[in-house]
């Protein structure tokens, strides 16, 4: 299934019970606002939260920001109502915490049957389980748009360190990112824990573009401008892929499958690359205006 190219090189965590915070997310520069039910909120204060982000949707204001809301896992005493709240708030999407197969992205699409058309489903990617089976969950028959890395989450099930350069989740990230891509989904990296340290976010944001990242998860508005220029196509990358666009389609050109543009080699391969990043490079220019 293919779905509306948008940016989403910054998706912010915002805990729903906290309306100040709530608020502020409407005017910060960030492709994603990710309402929280479930991490940042404590247990008596689910049912509240679960009010306050539906009020939120309801009220929206936020702009050209996807606005999503991350309820709780459909074991706990919460997620079911969650559910039922988040289809008929009708948010741009819903997050769904703790996959571990393809029969929970169904009961997940199973609850959100009222949901408008556009609300879509997304997925945490934080269990040994969800990556072994990756590839059936993003095959899986629903309103499945968008996977996020879990890494914290991933880390305790494993009990892996989180080293600076995230060795022990190189594995999970890129088969992550390859069954995203085989099933045409968007694929979010997971949140840098290290508030303060922006160098080592500059390093991470590098290393999850390198990867085939669309944007990455964050918990604290500081680490915006980072992530957003960091996965912000390089004029550079943008201009070489406009002219390889135009080579292609150029009438002498027609029938060719490899072209010397700018003094590179430029295949078909590499026109269908330039197609996607000229398309994002786009909508990146179009949601900042």
């Amino acid at each position: 299934m293919s779905h509306p190219v948008r940016p989403r090189r910054s998706a912010l965590y915002m805990p729903a019970s906290n309306p100040r915070a709530v608020e502020k997310s409407r005017g910060l520069a960030c492709d994603v606002v990710i309402l929280d039910l479930e991490d940042a909120v404590l247990p008596d204060a689910k049912d509240g939260a679960r009010a306050d982000a539906v009020a939120a949707v309801k009220a929206g204001g936020f702009g050209r920001r996807e606005v999503v809301i991350r309820v709780n896992d459909l074991s706990t005493p919460w997620g079911a109502a969650d559910l039922v709240a988040a289809a008929a708030a009708g948010p741009d999407a819903v997050l769904a915490p703790k996959i571990r197969g393809p029969e929970d992205i169904a009961a997940y699409d199973r609850a959100l049957t009222q949901a408008p058309a556009h609300t879509r489903l997304w997925a945490m990617i934080e269990t040994p389980q969800a990556i072994l089976a990756i590839n059936a969950i993003a095959g899986a028959p629903s309103r499945l748009s968008a996977l996020c890395m879990g890494t914290n989450d991933l880390a305790k099930e494993m009990r892996a360190r989180q080293t600076p350069t995230r060795e022990p989740f190189h594995a999970a990230m890129a088969l992550t990112v390859m069954a995203a891509r085989a099933h045409g989904l968007a694929v979010l990296d997971g949140v840098h824990n290290e508030i303060d340290d922006l160098a080592a976010l500059d390093a991470v944001c590098r290393q999850g573009v390198d990867f085939g990242f669309d944007g990455k998860t964050l918990i604290h508005p500081s680490h915006l401008a980072i992530a957003n220029d960091v996965f912000t196509p390089a004029a550079t990358e943008v201009a070489w892929s406009r002219a390889v666009i135009a080579a292609f389609a150029a009438p002498e050109n027609a029938g060719k499958g490899a072209l010397r543009v700018d003094g590179r080699l430029a295949e078909l391969l590499h026109r269908d690359q330039a197609l996607g990043l000229v398309a994002i490079a786009d909508a990146i220019a179009a949601a900042d205006a």
